[in-house]
Protein backbone atom coordinates (compact mmCIF):
# COMPACT_ATOMS: atom_id res chain seq x y z
CA UNK A 1 0.00 0.00 0.00
CA UNK A 2 1.12 3.52 -0.84
CA UNK A 3 1.88 6.00 2.17
CA UNK A 4 2.96 9.56 2.58
CA UNK A 5 6.65 9.42 2.44
CA UNK A 6 7.22 13.32 3.09
CA UNK A 7 5.15 16.74 2.83
CA UNK A 8 6.71 19.75 1.86
CA UNK A 9 5.54 23.54 1.84
CA UNK A 10 6.97 26.70 -0.08
CA UNK A 11 5.95 30.22 1.64
CA UNK A 12 7.63 32.05 -1.25
CA UNK A 13 6.80 30.56 -4.44
CA UNK A 14 10.20 29.76 -6.16
CA UNK A 15 11.75 31.19 -2.55
CA UNK A 16 12.59 27.96 -0.42
CA UNK A 17 10.88 24.87 0.55
CA UNK A 18 10.41 23.45 4.23
CA UNK A 19 9.25 20.45 5.53
CA UNK A 20 6.24 19.03 7.55
CA UNK A 21 5.39 16.20 10.36
CA UNK A 22 1.56 16.69 9.32
CA UNK A 23 -0.26 19.30 7.95
CA UNK A 24 -4.39 20.46 7.63
CA UNK A 25 -5.99 20.92 4.47
CA UNK A 26 -9.34 22.55 3.61
CA UNK A 27 -11.62 21.98 0.83
CA UNK A 28 -11.08 23.60 -1.96
CA UNK A 29 -8.05 25.77 -0.54
CA UNK A 30 -4.18 25.11 -1.23
CA UNK A 31 -1.75 23.86 1.27
CA UNK A 32 -1.27 26.36 4.30
CA UNK A 33 1.52 28.28 4.17
CA UNK A 34 2.32 26.67 0.86
CA UNK A 35 2.97 29.78 -1.76
CA UNK A 36 1.43 31.87 0.49
CA UNK A 37 3.60 35.21 -0.94
CA UNK A 38 5.22 35.76 -4.69
CA UNK A 39 7.58 38.22 -5.88
CA UNK A 40 6.32 39.52 -9.35
CA UNK A 41 9.20 41.04 -11.61
CA UNK A 42 9.26 44.35 -12.88
CA UNK A 43 7.92 42.96 -16.22
CA UNK A 44 4.92 41.33 -14.14
CA UNK A 45 0.98 42.62 -15.39
CA UNK A 46 -0.03 40.73 -11.30
CA UNK A 47 -1.37 42.82 -8.73
CA UNK A 48 -2.34 40.62 -6.20
CA UNK A 49 -5.97 40.72 -6.33
CA UNK A 50 -6.23 37.62 -8.06
CA UNK A 51 -4.14 34.66 -9.25
CA UNK A 52 -1.51 35.11 -12.07
CA UNK A 53 0.55 32.66 -14.01
CA UNK A 54 3.63 31.71 -13.34
CA UNK A 55 5.47 34.22 -15.69
CA UNK A 56 4.75 36.77 -13.74
CA UNK A 57 7.05 36.01 -10.80
CA UNK A 58 10.54 35.65 -10.37
CA UNK A 59 11.59 31.86 -10.55
CA UNK A 60 13.50 28.97 -10.67
CA UNK A 61 13.12 28.78 -14.75
CA UNK A 62 14.48 31.89 -15.00
CA UNK A 63 16.80 32.37 -11.65
CA UNK A 64 18.14 28.77 -10.94
CA UNK A 65 19.93 30.18 -8.18
CA UNK A 66 16.62 30.47 -6.06
CA UNK A 67 16.82 26.54 -6.21
CA UNK A 68 19.04 26.52 -3.27
CA UNK A 69 16.79 28.24 -1.09
CA UNK A 70 15.26 26.91 2.12
CA UNK A 71 12.95 28.35 4.44
CA UNK A 72 10.80 28.02 7.75
CA UNK A 73 7.40 29.84 7.82
CA UNK A 74 6.10 31.29 11.30
CA UNK A 75 2.39 31.37 10.83
CA UNK A 76 1.38 32.89 14.26
CA UNK A 77 4.69 35.90 13.63
CA UNK A 78 3.93 35.64 10.08
CA UNK A 79 7.45 35.34 9.43
CA UNK A 80 9.74 33.53 7.16
CA UNK A 81 13.87 32.61 7.62
CA UNK A 82 15.16 32.68 4.24
CA UNK A 83 18.73 30.35 4.56
CA UNK A 84 21.05 30.18 1.40
CA UNK A 85 24.90 28.85 0.56
CA UNK A 86 25.56 32.31 -0.59
CA UNK A 87 23.37 34.29 1.70
CA UNK A 88 23.30 35.17 5.18
CA UNK A 89 20.17 34.41 6.47
CA UNK A 90 17.26 36.37 6.58
CA UNK A 91 14.26 36.61 9.36
CA UNK A 92 11.21 38.91 7.26
CA UNK A 93 7.88 39.69 7.30
CA UNK A 94 6.84 40.11 3.41
CA UNK A 95 3.81 41.78 3.78
CA UNK A 96 5.56 44.69 5.77
CA UNK A 97 9.14 45.03 4.50
CA UNK A 98 8.74 43.60 0.77
CA UNK A 99 11.92 45.56 0.16
CA UNK A 100 14.06 43.09 2.81
CA UNK A 101 13.33 39.92 0.69
CA UNK A 102 13.67 41.35 -2.91
CA UNK A 103 17.27 42.77 -1.29
CA UNK A 104 18.08 39.53 -0.12
CA UNK A 105 17.70 37.79 -3.25
CA UNK A 106 19.06 40.54 -5.96
CA UNK A 107 22.45 38.64 -5.96
CA UNK A 108 21.11 35.37 -6.94
CA UNK A 109 19.14 37.45 -9.98
CA UNK A 110 20.85 36.91 -13.37
CA UNK A 111 21.63 40.40 -14.49
CA UNK A 112 19.95 40.02 -17.64
CA UNK A 113 16.58 39.31 -16.61
CA UNK A 114 14.09 41.15 -15.24
CA UNK A 115 14.87 42.29 -11.71
CA UNK A 116 12.11 41.23 -8.51
CA UNK A 117 10.02 44.47 -8.04
CA UNK A 118 7.36 43.67 -5.47
CA UNK A 119 5.48 40.96 -2.99
CA UNK A 120 2.30 39.83 -3.68
CA UNK A 121 -0.12 37.97 -1.58
CA UNK A 122 -3.64 36.71 -3.16
CA UNK A 123 -6.10 36.64 -0.58
CA UNK A 124 -7.79 32.87 0.19
CA UNK A 125 -4.86 30.64 -1.98
CA UNK A 126 -1.68 30.06 -2.11
CA UNK A 127 0.23 31.83 -5.87
CA UNK A 128 0.36 27.63 -7.32
CA UNK A 129 1.07 27.09 -11.07
CA UNK A 130 -2.63 26.53 -11.85
CA UNK A 131 -5.84 28.73 -11.71
CA UNK A 132 -7.27 26.65 -9.59
CA UNK A 133 -6.36 25.86 -5.77
CA UNK A 134 -3.80 22.61 -6.18
CA UNK A 135 -2.07 20.03 -4.06
CA UNK A 136 0.72 18.86 -5.83
CA UNK A 137 1.41 14.69 -5.65
CA UNK A 138 4.66 13.37 -6.07
CA UNK A 139 5.49 8.99 -7.06
CA UNK A 140 9.15 8.44 -5.98
CA UNK A 141 9.28 5.16 -8.06
CA UNK A 142 9.40 7.78 -10.77
CA UNK A 143 12.14 9.48 -9.75
CA UNK A 144 14.00 6.44 -9.41
CA UNK A 145 13.19 5.50 -13.27
CA UNK A 146 14.58 9.12 -13.51
CA UNK A 147 17.75 8.08 -11.61
CA UNK A 148 18.11 5.18 -13.10
CA UNK A 149 18.09 6.87 -16.71
CA UNK A 150 20.40 9.44 -15.82
CA UNK A 151 22.52 7.29 -14.03
CA UNK A 152 22.87 9.91 -10.84
CA UNK A 153 20.70 10.52 -8.00
CA UNK A 154 18.27 13.43 -8.20
CA UNK A 155 17.21 15.66 -5.21
CA UNK A 156 13.42 15.47 -4.90
CA UNK A 157 13.97 19.24 -3.80
CA UNK A 158 14.24 19.47 -7.95
CA UNK A 159 10.40 19.20 -8.01
CA UNK A 160 9.51 21.03 -5.72
CA UNK A 161 6.19 19.00 -4.40
CA UNK A 162 3.55 18.86 -1.73
CA UNK A 163 3.07 15.04 -1.02
CA UNK A 164 5.56 12.69 -1.80
CA UNK A 165 4.27 8.95 -2.39
CA UNK A 166 6.07 5.80 -3.59
CA UNK A 167 3.35 4.03 -5.38
CA UNK A 168 6.28 1.20 -6.63
CA UNK A 169 5.92 1.73 -10.44
CA UNK A 170 7.47 4.30 -12.38
CA UNK A 171 4.27 7.01 -13.83
CA UNK A 172 1.54 4.92 -11.50
CA UNK A 173 0.11 8.71 -10.98
CA UNK A 174 -0.86 9.53 -14.39
CA UNK A 175 -3.44 6.96 -14.30
CA UNK A 176 -5.05 8.65 -11.40
CA UNK A 177 -5.71 11.72 -13.67
CA UNK A 178 -9.47 12.01 -13.24
CA UNK A 179 -9.82 9.97 -10.22
CA UNK A 180 -10.47 10.44 -6.72
CA UNK A 181 -8.18 9.49 -4.05
CA UNK A 182 -8.17 9.20 -0.32
CA UNK A 183 -4.73 10.15 1.81
CA UNK A 184 -5.55 10.58 5.90
CA UNK A 185 -8.62 11.87 6.50
CA UNK A 186 -8.67 13.99 3.38
CA UNK A 187 -10.25 13.33 -0.14
CA UNK A 188 -8.63 14.94 -3.44
CA UNK A 189 -9.83 14.49 -7.24
CA UNK A 190 -6.96 14.29 -9.78
CA UNK A 191 -7.32 17.01 -12.64
CA UNK A 192 -3.97 16.91 -14.45
CA UNK A 193 -0.29 15.92 -15.19
CA UNK A 194 2.17 18.52 -13.85
CA UNK A 195 4.18 19.63 -16.92
CA UNK A 196 8.24 20.71 -16.21
CA UNK A 197 10.00 23.63 -16.67
CA UNK A 198 13.56 24.62 -16.59
CA UNK A 199 13.87 24.90 -12.91
CA UNK A 200 14.31 21.11 -12.32
CA UNK A 201 17.85 21.71 -14.38
CA UNK A 202 19.05 23.39 -11.32
CA UNK A 203 20.92 21.44 -8.50
CA UNK A 204 18.77 22.35 -5.47
CA UNK A 205 21.58 22.68 -2.85
CA UNK A 206 23.86 24.67 -5.29
CA UNK A 207 21.40 26.42 -7.57
CA UNK A 208 23.23 25.61 -10.16
CA UNK A 209 22.03 23.68 -13.41
CA UNK A 210 23.65 20.12 -13.84
CA UNK A 211 21.12 17.95 -15.03
CA UNK A 212 19.15 17.68 -18.23
CA UNK A 213 16.17 16.38 -16.49
CA UNK A 214 13.65 17.67 -19.37
CA UNK A 215 16.13 15.59 -22.31
CA UNK A 216 15.73 12.58 -20.17
CA UNK A 217 12.15 12.71 -19.58
CA UNK A 218 11.46 13.71 -23.47
CA UNK A 219 14.39 11.08 -24.70
CA UNK A 220 13.04 8.14 -22.53
CA UNK A 221 9.51 8.21 -21.44
CA UNK A 222 8.23 10.99 -24.59
CA UNK A 223 6.71 13.40 -22.42
CA UNK A 224 8.32 16.42 -19.96
CA UNK A 225 5.75 15.66 -17.09
CA UNK A 226 6.52 14.93 -13.46
CA UNK A 227 3.49 14.39 -10.83
CA UNK A 228 0.34 15.54 -10.09
CA UNK A 229 -1.98 18.02 -9.61
CA UNK A 230 -5.04 17.45 -7.57
CA UNK A 231 -7.77 19.35 -5.67
CA UNK A 232 -8.78 18.67 -1.86
CA UNK A 233 -13.18 17.78 -1.99
CA UNK A 234 -12.80 16.71 1.42
CA UNK A 235 -10.64 18.74 4.26
CA UNK A 236 -8.41 16.83 7.11
CA UNK A 237 -5.15 16.25 8.56
CA UNK A 238 -2.67 14.33 6.58
CA UNK A 239 0.67 12.76 8.63
CA UNK A 240 3.81 10.95 6.87
CA UNK A 241 2.92 7.31 7.03
CA UNK A 242 -0.66 7.99 5.98
CA UNK A 243 -1.84 5.30 2.90
CA UNK A 244 -2.77 6.90 -0.13
CA UNK A 245 -6.04 5.21 -1.85
CA UNK A 246 -7.15 5.18 -5.15
CA UNK A 247 -11.27 5.35 -4.54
Amino acid sequence: MATVEALWRHPIKSHGREALDQVTLTAGQTMPGDRVWAVAHEASKADGSEWAMSANFSRGVKAPALMAITSRYDADSETVTLSHPDRPDLTVQPDRDPQALIDWAAPLMPEDRAASARVLRVPGRGMTDTPFPSISILNLASSRALEQAMGRELSIHRWRGNIWTDLGTPWAEFDMVDKEIEIGDCRFIVRERIKRCMATTANPETGERDADTLGALKENWNHTDFGIYAEVTQGGTIRTGDALRVL
